[in-house]
């Protein structure tokens, strides 16, 4: 993207820690001048384990910087609460998408692949085919 807008990561799990850490991680990877915002959205606002959708349209927001919002779900009630959200249709900023991909390696590969400047559905791609990356 030539304008310098980033596409967000909004990484959302049952767990605050795991939400931070995954971040953390990818954002490390990605190298340390990445302007990639990558927000997490764990746990409940009183910071249980579980999903919240006030804490993940919050991460939207924050991570929404003109070209889209890559969102990274953990499981089951997380990936709900994400696809209520976008039905919902205005608590999202325009173009977040739920990408269907593995937490972890998805997160590393949708932040390394939006450090590059990369557009929304290149991020996608990049996560979506972290579930072929074999390790033996």
């Amino acid at each position: 993207m030539s304008d310098g807008k980033r596409v967000g990561v909004v990484l959302v799990s049952h767990s605050a820690t795991v939400a931070a850490s995954v971040a953390e991680l990818a954002k490390g990877l990605a190298g340390a001048g990445s302007e990639v915002p990558v927000v997490p959205a764990g746990g409940t606002e009183s910071g249980g384990f579980g999903t919240s959708a006030e804490l993940v349209s919050a991460a939207a927001a924050s991570a929404d910087r003109g070209a889209g919002v890559a969102v990274l779900a953990d499981l089951g009630s997380a990936v709900l609460t994400v696809k209520a959200l976008l039905a919902e249709g205005d608590e999202l900023p325009a173009h977040t998408r739920l990408v269907d991909a593995p937490f972890v390696e998805g997160a590393v590969a949708a932040v390394v692949t939006a450090s590059t400047g990369a557009d929304l559905a290149a991020v996608e791609a990049a996560a979506t085919e972290a579930y072929a990356y074999r390790k033996v």
